[in-house]
């Protein structure tokens, strides 16, 4: 079966990205030129879904209006003609179906995606999050898609990372491996070095089949209090095969200071029309 359906977790508060985030959604924080939400959209895409379902929680409206019809401001660029901007525009608000619901309140990532339940229905889905932006020849997500088409099993995105920082992710365990897939024993939530059992950390794409649902019902609160989605399918992969694929790309952790200016830089520096001036520009800086 094809994954046509994307969950996609907007409700945090954005803690790391303060103060910018205390009166801006994180997620409308811009990459360059465009918020980072938009990015996944755009990745969502071209990966082939069909539906969004963005989790929104209080004061995150601007989510909405950035992708909703402005008729005042696709005037005055008419008016003015300003023909490539409103071009731009007009792709945001007619780019894909886009639904939203709000998390009242945030009890953890597991909590937030049993919010998209009656959208997902019987169908696979894909949860993408809006920290991780990729970048790669294909999808990232699009690549799990594959994975999960092969297998029909739910499918955990995941990369290699330092030792010393399995300590921040979600780190798995496996017992076999096929190529860059991974058949999971377990997963162990910010694990110290000596607990961590791989250095396969969970990095923001999944395929989730919906049985996750009545897991996540009774899943308790795990580390911080909150629901952890890592717990529910830890519990989902005792009762059936769940993989990990290692999959190709760049990631960015736009979530934290250090990744988000990584990131701002090397999107523009790979953005055609101003590349080779800022390019000497940073060149003229450190020299």
């Amino acid at each position: 079966m094809k994954v046509k359906k994307a969950v996609i977790p907007a409700a945090g508060y954005g803690t790391r990205l303060l103060p910018a985030s205390k009166a801006i959604p994180k997620e409308m924080i811009p990459i360059v030129d465009r918020p980072t939400i938009q990015y996944v959209i755009e990745e969502a895409i071209e990966a082939g879904i069909e539906e969004v379902l963005i989790i929104t929680s209080k004061n995150k409206q601007e989510i909405e209006d950035h992708f909703d019809r402005d008729l005042e401001l696709e005037m005055i660029l008419k008016e003015k003609e300003k023909y490539d901007i409103k071009q731009e525009v007009d792709k945001i608000s007619n780019m894909i179906d886009i639904h939203y619901i709000r998390q009242k309140k945030q009890k953890g990532l597991g909590h937030a995606i049993s919010c998209a339940e009656t959208f997902v229905g019987e169908d696979p889905f894909a949860v993408i999050l809006g920290d991780d932006l990729v970048v790669s020849q294909k999808p990232a997500i699009g690549q799990l898609m594959e994975a999960y088409e092969e297998r029909e099993a739910p499918i955990l995105g995941v990369q290699d990372v330092p030792e010393k920082n399995v300590n921040k992710y979600g780190i798995v365990k496996y017992n076999k491996k096929e190529g860059k897939n991974y058949l999971l024993d377990d997963m162990i939530e910010k694990p110290t070095i000596n607990e961590a059992p791989s250095n396969l950390a969970i990095l923001g794409r999944y395929v989730i089949t919906p049985d996750i649902f009545s897991i996540i019902k009774n899943t308790p609160p795990g580390k911080g209090g909150e629901i952890q989605l890592t717990d529910a399918l830890k519990t989902l992969s005792q009762k059936r095969d769940v993989y990990a694929h290692n999959f190709d790309g760049t990631r960015y952790d736009v979530g934290n200071k250090m990744g988000f200016l990584k990131a701002t830089v090397e999107f523009a520096l790979n953005r055609k029309e101003f590349a080779s001036e800022f390019e000497d520009y940073l060149k003229k800086l450190l020299s």
